[in-house]
């Protein structure tokens, strides 16, 4: 059981997400991405309700929540960080600046912090490779990061 899945759900925004999106099996995703859309992750709960109130089995929801890599289903921080890996940001120290993050946060990668303040993640390519190394906190992008920067720039987020 997740840290949230004692969420309360509004079976009212979810009955309309179904309405607009479908019952069947071919509205698998964009219900989930609808879930999601909401929740900043896939809560338990909701999923039990889709579940019950369309044709979609616990199978086909739960095969999809767990092969996508958008979909989450642990809650998210309340800021996200995402460390390119991409090639030019490898060849100038993403593998650093992961670790730095970590021991910052005292993390692992694809975590959490305790107090749900950060999560973390590293990804294939943020498109910027000219600002390489590359991290965004929520949609802000900061370039040509290096370790030792790492607790300022985490510093300025609450």
């Amino acid at each position: 059981m997740t840290q949230r899945d004692d969420l309360a759900i509004d079976p009212a925004e979810l009955d309309r997400l179904i309405a607009e999106t479908g019952r069947d099996a071919s509205a698998t995703i964009p219900l989930l991405q609808g879930v999601q859309a909401r929740y900043r992750y896939l809560p338990q709960p909701a999923l039990e309700y889709v579940i019950e109130h369309t044709d979609i089995t616990p199978a086909q929801v739960y095969g999809i929540a767990t092969f996508y890599t958008q979909f989450r289903l642990e809650p998210l921080g309340r800021h996200l960080i995402k460390v390119c890996h991409g090639t030019a940001c490898h060849v100038g120290g993403a593998e650093a600046i992961t670790r730095a993050i970590c021991d910052t946060l005292d993390i692992e990668e694809g975590g959490t912090t305790d107090d749900g303040r950060f999560t973390l993640e590293q990804v294939a390519c943020l498109g910027c490779c000219a600002l390489a190394p590359v991290i965004t906190v929520d949609d802000d992008y900061h370039g040509k990061v290096k370790p030792r920067a790492v607790k300022k720039i985490l510093a300025t987020y609450d």
